[in-house]
């Protein structure tokens, strides 16, 4: 019956590790513009303290992977994360069972982003807005990246700036023109090793 070439499963694994050490790599010398979505699955953030400029956010649905999920869209001109940690938990892998994927940038401005756009789900910490504006029309909104607009007619909010400490974030999709990341480290464990 079937049996497991190990020499070229762990062959694949490597190449694989590879390029997407490779991919982040270029992103954190802001040499590539950052697309960041996982097939079927949800993510989460977690960061001592966010720090952005020029912030909106409104209703949307991400239609990923196809699957709808309705999120709350949030944009950012500029963000600064310290202590930055992103992982993405896949349970049941064929062979080795549930594996966790983390990313970290542990120190202050370990990461950086320009244009940032992330479709969430869920979000906590203590939040504090500069010049809010509450129940703005969501296609009316102009602080945050350039056309990034809602729904006309739906709410929104926008300010000129978000600070969020003790942030714990569950999101579908994040896009950036550019994100950068300060001391990286990318690691790949088994079990379920999640930021929060």
């Amino acid at each position: 019956m079937g049996r497991t070439r190990w020499a070229r499963f762990i062959g694949v694994l490597g190449i694989g590790a590879a390029g997407a050490g490779a991919l982040l790599f270029g992103m954190s010398q802001g040499a590539l513009a950052a697309s960041f979505a996982v097939s079927g699955t949800n993510f989460k953030v977690s960061a001592d303290s966010l720090s952005g400029q020029g912030f909106v956010q409104f209703g949307g649905v991400d239609a990923g992977a196809n699957q709808v999920h309705v999120v709350a869209v949030s944009g950012f001109k500029t963000a600064t994360l310290n202590k930055f940690c992103q992982s993405v938990f896949v349970p049941n892998m064929p062979i080795v069972g549930d594996v966790t994927l983390r990313i970290t940038a542990d120190g202050v401005g370990g990461m950086s982003a320009e244009n940032l756009v992330v479709n969430l789900t869920d979000l906590s910490g203590d939040l504090t807005l500069a010049n809010p504006e509450i129940g703005i029309d969501a296609n009316k909104v102009t602080k945050g990246p350039d056309n990034l607009r809602g729904l006309p007619g739906s709410f929104g909010l926008q300010a000129d700036s978000a600070d969020i400490s003790g942030l714990r974030q569950t999101a579908w999709a994040t896009t950036a023109q550019t994100i950068r990341f300060k001391g990286m480290n990318l690691t790949i464990r088994q079990g379920k090793q999640e930021c929060f």
